[in-house]
């Protein structure tokens, strides 16, 4: 598997294919027992694989929220006093969710309640790509982290991740087909082998499995 810098790869498959021991794999989570992990043709050992994932972020399907301000959240796990507030509005604005943040009364100092319960679905989702933004991420990681949305709600945080900057790799664990229409790659994963990876269009004529996985949803 190749994924080209810069590029959004959509990965597909059933339950158990193995997205995500090869997700795990890219983070550096699992060492692989067969082949290598390699950056620029620089092989990734343990060595290391602390510095490789200091440019991955994670977004899960359940952003982690403390009942800290929201520019905290964002800054996660830095002294409040270290935080670079330029550098966080840059990443909200990024991530679209900045001019919700300045409508509200406090700002960037507003609260989000314990575990975001003041937020919306989408907008703890914003706040966790934000998050994954502020850290200087170059690898971009989503967990299935748009599954649990409405579908126009998915649509929006779709729409804000697409127009981030050309530079940053994507990669997407979909469970929704739809929210892989526009990568640049799709991946088919079964039984823990690549099926077939192309265009969207490619992967609906060539993949029988994700025809079978169209047909699912379509039901």
């Amino acid at each position: 598997l190749s994924i080209q810098k810069g590029t959004t790869l959509g990965i597909v498959g059933e339950t158990g294919s193995g997205k995500s021991t090869l997700i795990d794999i890219i983070m550096g989570l699992l060492e692989p027992q067969e082949g290598f992990l390699y950056s620029d043709s620089h092989r990734i050992d343990h060595k290391e694989i602390l510095s490789w994932q200091k440019i991955i972020a994670h977004v899960p399907q359940n952003i982690f929220l403390a009942d800290i301000s929201i520019q905290e959240n964002i800054a996660f796990g830095i002294q409040k006093e270290l935080i670079d507030l330029d550098k966080v509005k840059h990443a909200c604005k990024q991530a679209q969710i900045h001019d919700f943040i300045v409508s509200c009364n406090e700002g960037y100092e507003t609260k989000v309640g314990e575990q975001g319960i003041r937020l919306s679905g989408g907008q703890r989702q914003r706040l966790g790509i934000a998050r994954a933004l502020y850290k200087n991420a170059k690898i971009l990681i989503l967990d299935e982290a748009t599954s649990s949305l409405d579908s126009k709600t998915e649509s929006s945080v779709m729409r804000s991740i697409e127009d981030l900057t050309s530079d940053l790799t994507i990669i997407i664990i979909a469970h929704r087909l739809s929210t892989i229409r526009n990568a640049d790659s799709i991946l088919v994963l079964n039984d823990g082998k690549m099926e077939f990876q192309g265009k969207y269009e490619e992967v609906m004529i060539n993949s029988p499995t994700f025809k079978n996985l169209l047909a699912a949803q379509s039901e």
